[in-house]
């Protein structure tokens, strides 16, 4: 080997010299023309391989003094290294493993003791050195090495594990034992317990196994541990010690951190005794405690138990048990939902006796709105009505009844606001209860309280009902009193007093009525004392009433009233007295700016004459109707600026005098155009045609020629221009049937029928 390193040196000896001479021969040492990178002088011996050597030569080793040479140099090598860096183990393992490769277990042993010195928190290191000793059979060695490491490092699982496996392999049970308590010692995780558990049972050793389990459950006092503990006593057949073991894991734990698993555990176990009423229970108390988002896999094993083993009642209550708990989560979560509660209460009236029935209304009565506005109190209030009703029809307590209204009537601030509804409620209990005294004073004192429309109505109707008139009359005067703006009561007055019979009353309640300086609905009240006095017959009245209501309004409606009236009411000169009426309205309503009632009032008009009237009062009623025309205007946005053009119907009735001087330049107009037409007409006749004629159509020409007729023609352009740039169209509606529309048409058709008369005549010549 010396003799090929020697062979060698000289080799790159010769190399080097040639290389030197190489050097020596280059005269030109200006820098070359194509320049070489160092990157890729290095990729080029990459690409050749260049770097790479040849594997050494295998040796073999034929004496003892070569091997003494190679052991030395390799222990050279591994100290060289370790020199360099004495941090990097992986050197010290090697150094180790090569030495026991040779059988040098001292030499192995004082290099993991050195590399020890260096980093003794290193796991690898223990691992290695006690599996050397191990190997090596050096039993003491290794009891030794792990007790040095899990004292050093004692929360290293690892190390246990191999101490109390070795010690098992060994037979050293004892030892084993004696390791795993002094590792219990310092409280590992579940899995070494579980480890001393198994290897107690491996030795059947149960009573220590339970032992272990006691401080195990201490140390760990999980929910799935102590699972784990009932388990082992009910495998080996301790029944008794694991319904204790469940028992206490209950108790343990108590109401505050409860967990569903543990009562379902429970109750698979009795149920794996026969023990169904045990079972029931144990999920009725689980179900009682444990919030509704955390006992889902609870209500489905009590449901499937129930299926199994119970009877249809028993489905019910965990139905039922279901949505109690749902509600009470919902009540818990959010007190002042009271739809929450409603349904919450409707459940347990169903199926609950009265105290728990009694005990969820307290709860349902006591969240009492925080703001006092009705508006806040309008469902909290049914909550006490629903109360009443169930302690009087349900549970048939009257005493209890008439205490839960009296609470009620305290709790709300009737100074702010109240509920005629429970004064109401209270009085008709008492009343059922033939208590008709505290009624009226129950009723007396809420109208003395807060008077309201609605206690003051209710009052009246329950007098009415027992025929109190003379209460109802005083009560009646007490409301009108308070409202006496409200034109039902006064209504309602005079209609009490017509069914008894006093007429005289009723019209003065009546005239009592309209003569207040304010009502909420007049025409409602006129309209009752008109058919009160119809109903009396006494037209008289009624037509002095219409009177004195026209001269406080001019409406059409009651024109058109006042006139069906004296067309109902029999007698020979009833068609003159509502064609009269018709006629006074339209005159009077002439200055109505409002059209559309105008035109209803025509159109009223026009259809009485269609039934009763005569041709000569159609056509007058026809004259009266006005002509519908389109017109157009112009719209201005609230800041100023134009906002375009609007299409809108107007009516133009032919008695308007405002509208005379358009309409007498409409029908101007029309009469030129039609002297036009005659023009041409007479311009196409023979000479000797009818003289007649010629003097006709002379005078015609000349009045058209005339210069009144020419200023009357221009201003009539004049105002058709200044009309189309209005953008006013004359639409004739032929529903109204407009006058001046409907003789210009005729006049047009008899011009037509002349022509064609003339031009046959002209045809005979």
């Amino acid at each position: 080997m010396l003799k090929v390193e020697l062979a060698g040196r000289r080799k790159r000896g010769r190399w080097m010299d040639a290389v030197k001479k190489d050097i020596q021969r280059v005269k030109n040492k200006a820098p070359a023309e194509v320049q070489i990178t160092a990157e890729q002088l290095l990729r080029e011996a990459k690409e050749r391989e260049l770097e790479l050597l040849p594997p050494p030569p295998k040796q073999k080793i034929t004496d003892q003094e070569e091997l003494n040479d190679y052991k030395l140099r390799k222990r050279k090598s591994f100290e060289d290294n370790i020199r360099k860096n004495r941090t990097v183990i992986s050197n010290w393992i090697k150094y180790a493993q090569w030495e026991e490769s040779l059988k040098e277990i001292q030499r192995a042993r004082s290099i993991y003791e050195r590399a020890l010195d260096v980093d003794h928190r290193n796991v690898t290191l223990w691992l290695k050195y006690a599996e050397i000793e191990m190997k090596s059979r050096q039993v003491n060695h290794a009891r030794n090495i792990w007790d040095r490491a899990i004292t050093i490092l004692p929360r290293v699982n690892q190390f246990w594990y191999k101490y109390t496996y070795m010690e098992e392999m060994l037979g050293n049970i004892a030892g084993c034992r004696q390791v795993f308590e002094r590792w219990m010692e310092w409280e590992p995780e579940e899995q070494a317990w579980h480890s001393y558990i198994n290897f107690e049972l491996r030795y059947k050793e149960v009573e220590k196994a339970r032992t272990i389990y006691e401080r195990f459950v201490i140390v760990h006092p999980e929910v799935k541990n102590w699972i784990k503990y009932a388990r082992f006593e009910e495998k080996h057949g301790y029944i008794a010690h694991g319904r204790k073991v469940y028992e206490r894991a209950v108790e343990f734990f108590g109401e505050e951190h409860v967990d569903e698993n543990l009562f379902v555990a429970f109750a698979r176990f009795e149920e794996t005794q026969k023990e169904f009423e045990r079972v029931r229970v144990i999920y009725k108390y689980a179900l009682d405690r444990i919030p509704k988002h955390q006992a889902q896999e609870l209500f489905k094993n009590y449901t499937m138990f129930e299926k199994k083993f119970g009877d249809r009642r028993g489905i019910e209550d965990v139905i039922v048990s279901k949505r109690r708990f749902q509600y009470e989560e919902e009540v818990k979560a959010n007190p002042h939902n009271y739809d929450a509660w409603f349904d919450y209460l409707r459940l347990v009236e169903s199926d609950a006796d009265a105290d728990t029935v009694r005990d969820v209304y307290e709860r349902a009565i006591a969240n009492i709105p925080p703001i006092q506005e009705k508006r806040h109190w309008r469902r909290y209030i049914y909550l006490w009505i629903n109360y009443g009703l169930y302690e009087e029809l349900e549970v048939k307590d009257p005493e209890r009844t008439r205490q839960v209204y009296q609470a009620c009537l305290e709790l709300i601030p009737h100074k702010k606001f109240t509920f005629a509804k429970i004064w109401l409620l209270f009085a008709q209990f008492e009343i059922r209860q033939k208590n008709l005294q505290a009624a009226r004073k129950i009723m007396g004192t809420a109208i003395g309280k807060c008077p309201k429309n609605k206690l003051l109505k209710g009052y009246i109707e329950l007098e009415l009902q027992l025929r109190e008139f003379d209460r109802c009359r005083k009560l009646y005067e007490k409301y009108l009193e308070f409202t006496p703006e409200n034109c039902t009561t006064w209504i309602k007055f005079a209609e009490l007093e017509t069914i008894l019979g006093d007429v005289e009353r009723a019209r003065a309640i009546f005239e009592l009525a309209i003569g207040q300086p304010r009502l909420d609905m007049p025409e409602v009240l006129w309209k009752s004392y008109i058919d009160f006095e119809i109903e009396q017959e006494e037209f008289e009245n009624t037509r002095n009433l219409y009177k004195r209501l026209l001269q406080r309004t001019q409406h059409v409606k009651v024109w058109i009233s006042y006139a069906k009236f004296e067309l109902s009411v029999d007698g020979p000169d009833r068609l003159q007295k509502c064609r009269q009426i018709y006629e006074e309205a339209n005159r009077s309503m002439r200055n109505c700016e409002e059209k559309e009632e105008r035109l209803m009032l025509l159109e009223s008009w026009r259809d009485f004459e269609k039934e009763f009237g005569t041709d000569s009062t159609r056509e007058r009623v026809r004259k009266l109707l006005p002509e519908k025309v389109k017109k157009r205007r112009k719209l201005t946005a609230e800041d100023g600026s134009d906002a375009g053009w609007e299409e809108y119907y107007d009516y133009i009735f032919p008695e308007d005098a405002a509208n005379q001087p358009n309409l007498k330049l409409l029908a101007m107009a029309k009469m030129w155009k039609k002297q036009q037409v005659i023009t041409e007409d007479d311009e196409t006749l023979p000479e000797n045609g009818p003289p007649a004629a010629e003097e006709t159509t002379k005078q015609s020409v000349e009045a058209a020629a005339s210069p009144e007729n020419r200023l009357t023609t221009a201003s009539s352009r004049e105002t058709a221009a200044e009309m189309e740039q209005e953008k006013t169209y004359d639409d004739r509606d032929d529903d109204n049937g407009s006058s001046s529309g409907s003789e210009g048409e005729e006049e047009e058709k008899k011009g037509g029928e002349r022509k064609e008369s003339r031009s046959s005549e002209e045809d005979k010549e």
